[in-house]
């Protein structure tokens, strides 16, 4: 076939959706806000350990749930495109650039993410009370609020000064570079991708190589730990080993089922004509695989804490599981992450056919950004969490946004190279 460049118009129309879609998400907000002030839940009548409950504090929830979430699948999709090169992959020439794009909202995640820590770390991270770090009032009174667990712990969010604990600076630090690193490689993995789109052959192709395996090794490293920080540090006294990989994989299926359907939608408009249905079938493949390995990991961690039956380990389970405020979402989290992926995408035709990626492909994505909810909500909220207006609206106002953020810089390259060197193994993949 004739090789020729494509670059994805990014029409008025698709924006002007996009701003609608927006609305109806701050739409949804203010109403769940108004609801939940009509309700009861504005003042000092609500309590949970002995603090009033406020509405905002519901708010501060879920913005934490979609800035985590979003920012996951926007390092996830650098990941793919870093992996296919490191990998030396070809079938993924006609894709890798879809995933790459979510890279764009690196900085504005880093943004969200820090500013939001400021206003409303003290609502959703318990770490950040100075009286658990005082053992003894001025008075030389026993403190009640002392707790010796987490200020075990201080180090790990205070350094170097962890004597004063007030600002977490290494906590601080890590969300800094953290970020500043993964835009920095997005950014020097853009520049050779459009380079390499001018100049051809195959120099810019092994330099993407190499600073791809540079990504990989860091990637590997601190999204462990930004899961650590953002996430399981809600619940201080609680811990799981298997925690970093229980949130990439949750990531990680996220970003890949994203890219399958931004794919066959571009496909419906004309679009990545290099594109046919065995590399639908690979993702497809990618998209089966790894649910049944978020699910491998959640059952493990969740087995383990069970037959265990340490205390300080299964309130984790008893809050979501137990809990009449969570536990059908409990069970619902299972079901879109796990049986319907498993069944729908069981045969091959399902793979390899759009229609059903554009069925399961959403399923799984809301379905992972429930578990974030899960993940978040029962430790800032206890028994104070709900699930309507707000947490749609919230989850609308980003996913839009997130939406205009990848699409506008999907047309701003072409969406494959077609000077890369592995170009016609992709053309003639087949499985």
């Amino acid at each position: 076939m004739e090789i020729v460049e494509e670059k994805y118009d990014f029409t008025a129309k698709t924006k002007k959706n996009l701003f609608i879609f927006i609305g109806v998400g701050i739409l949804l907000t203010v109403i769940g806000i108004i609801s939940m002030n009509m309700g009861g839940h504005h003042g000092e009548e609500a309590a949970h350990g002995g603090h009033a409950f406020h509405w905002y504090q519901r708010l501060y929830a879920n913005i934490w749930i979609n800035n985590v979430f979003f920012a996951g699948i926007s390092i996830i999709g650098v990941a793919f495109f870093a992996i296919q090169y490191a990998a030396q992959a070809g079938w993924s020439v006609g894709l890798k650039r879809i995933a790459f794009s979510f890279g764009s909202w690196l900085p504005i995640a880093g943004i969200l993410m820090f500013v939001s820590f400021f206003i409303m770390g003290h609502d959703i991270f318990h770490w950040t009370h100075h009286s658990l770090y005082l053992e003894f009032l001025e008075d030389g009174s026993r403190n009640p609020e002392f707790d010796s667990i987490i200020n075990g712990k201080k180090a790990f969010f205070f350094w170097p000064m962890e004597d004063h604990p007030s600002v977490p600076v290494f906590f601080l630090a890590r969300m800094v570079i953290f970020f500043g690193i993964w835009y920095f490689l997005f950014n020097k993995l853009r520049g050779l991708a459009m380079k390499e789109d001018i100049e051809g052959g195959t120099d810019r192709w092994y330099q993407m190589r190499k600073w791809s395996a540079i990504f990989l090794v860091i990637f590997a490293v601190s999204s462990s730990i930004a899961s650590w920080d953002w996430i399981m540090s809600i619940d201080t006294h609680w811990f799981s080993t298997m925690f970093g990989w229980y949130v990439f994989a949750s990531w990680w299926v996220s970003g890949l089922s994203l890219t399958a359907l931004i794919a066959v939608l571009l496909k419906d408009k004309g679009y990545l004509k290099v594109v046919n249905a065995n590399h639908i079938h690979d993702i497809g493949k990618f998209m089966f695989a790894f649910s049944i390995f978020w699910t491998y990991v959640w059952f493990s961690q969740f087995l383990l804490i069970y037959y265990a039956n340490i205390p300080e380990e299964t309130i984790y389970f008893v809050e979501r599981w137990l809990n009449d405020d969570y536990s059908s979402l409990f069970f619902l989290n299972l079901l879109l992450n796990f049986f319907l992926p498993f069944l729908v995408l069981m045969t091959r035709d399902a793979k390899r056919h759009s229609r059903f990626i554009k069925v399961i492909a959403p399923i799984i994505i809301l379905g992972h950004w429930l578990d974030f909810y899960l993940m978040v909500t029962p430790g800032t909220l206890k028994e104070n969490g709900g699930f309507g207006f707000l947490e749609l609206g919230i989850m609308f106002i980003y996913a839009g946004s997130f939406a205009f953020v990848i699409l506008r810089q999907l047309s701003k390259m072409p969406l494959y190279g077609k000077n890369h060197p592995m170009l016609q193994e992709s053309l003639h993949h087949h499985i």
